[in-house]
């Protein structure tokens, strides 16, 4: 059922998808649908914890690598553009989820989304400043700056389209953007010392 949520929103562009729909593309029983998620705030509920679960172990992973704060970086901003391109839909359900739903519903996604990212974050940028490869840096902020970049990437993809022509996100765009944000993150935070020895 949630693998058929994932493909309808996919395939339509959009989280206005109803049980009925899942349970059409899933071949499943609406009632069972229903009986399984309660309702449609909680399949979509379950969708991004799935969806995020993946991503959130990574984070751990990446961390106890035995390689530099800054490859670590860089690997995550490629891992994190990836996560929003193998689920087009992520943004937009975080954002639902958060601010259009239930109170548990928006605590829920905070717990194991916003929470698990902001403390990797914040440890992640202590080991570069620690071992000298990082600027001070607000994890908050740091934050904002990649999961924003990230949101309107894929979210505003669409106004551009209509305004310029720009075509969809694909896996030449997903690899450009990838490095245009190396480039503006790691130009931002790297210390000169570890800017030049990436220069160099």
């Amino acid at each position: 059922m949630l693998v058929a949520a994932s493909d309808l929103m996919i395939e339509r562009c959009s989280i206005e998808i109803s049980l009925s729909d899942i349970a059409q593309k899933s071949g499943a029983n609406a009632a069972l649908v229903k009986y399984h998620f309660g309702n449609k705030e909680g399949l979509l509920l379950a969708l991004l914890a799935r969806d995020a679960a993946t991503e959130m172990s990574n984070l751990e992973y990446l961390l106890v690598q035995p390689i530099t704060p800054t490859a670590k970086l860089k690997l995550h901003i490629g891992g994190v553009i990836r996560a929003y391109y193998r689920f087009p839909y992520m943004n937009r359900l975080i954002h639902y989820l958060l601010h259009e739903s239930s109170a548990g519903s928006a605590d829920e996604v905070s717990k194991f989304f916003v929470a698990p990212l902001l403390d990797f974050h914040r440890r992640l940028l202590a080991e570069g400043v620690t071992r000298g490869e990082f600027r001070q840096t607000d994890p908050v902020l740091f934050y904002t700056s990649l999961i924003g970049a990230c949101d309107h990437l894929f979210f505003g993809r669409h106004a551009m389209s209509r305004a310029t022509g720009v075509g969809p996100v694909t896996d030449e765009v997903c690899r450009q953007y990838i490095k245009h944000m190396e480039t503006q993150i790691c130009g931002g935070i790297l210390t000169q010392a570890e800017e030049a020895a990436a220069v160099g």
